[in-house]
């Protein structure tokens, strides 16, 4: 299977919370079951059928967070020597040439990203363009409304 690439923040994140599905969610969700059994017939029993799709996702859930972290490959930035080149975990810190605007983003794995915390994908276009370039070289982005053109103002280890 292939290599999940993830922060040491991203790893944390999906430990924690398989902690808590497990020790939890599990049993929180084992008692609703029972005490949804005991309620009697359960053909038309809607708190079990609701108690049974949580478990589902549940464990769900669970099996796909072991998956990933039996495959991970945790990069740790701050291990990595800073040489201005934009790499999976740092936060690059861009110039828009178009309006001047500037904009910071963390490249991280696909579980971690969320652009309203400006963390992005390493598989998103904007992360695929920056990868292996440096500070103070020009990036285009295509994009849904057009291409974009980026000044690479700042590579931080963060």
């Amino acid at each position: 299977m292939k290599r999940i690439p993830m922060t040491v923040e991203g790893e944390k994140a999906l430990r924690a919370e398989l902690t808590h599905l497990k020790g939890v969610e599990r049993p929180r969700i084992s008692a609703a079951i029972a005490e949804a059994r005991e309620l009697g017939d359960l053909k038309e029993n809607a708190e079990y059928h609701a108690a049974r799709e949580q478990q589902s996702f549940a464990e769900g859930r669970v099996n796909d967070i072991e998956a990933k972290l039996s495959n991970a490959q945790v990069i740790d930035i701050n291990a990595i020597a800073k040489t201005g080149k934009v790499l999976f975990g740092t936060t690059v810190v861009l110039i828009n040439l178009d309006n001047d605007q500037e904009v910071e983003y963390k490249i991280v794995g696909d579980d971690e990203a969320n652009i309203k915390v400006n963390k992005i994908s390493v598989n998103s276009p904007i992360a695929r363009a920056l990868i292996g370039k440096v500070e103070g070289d020009e990036v285009g982005v295509k994009t849904p409304s057009g291409n974009v053109a980026y000044e690479i103002d700042e590579v931080k280890h963060i």
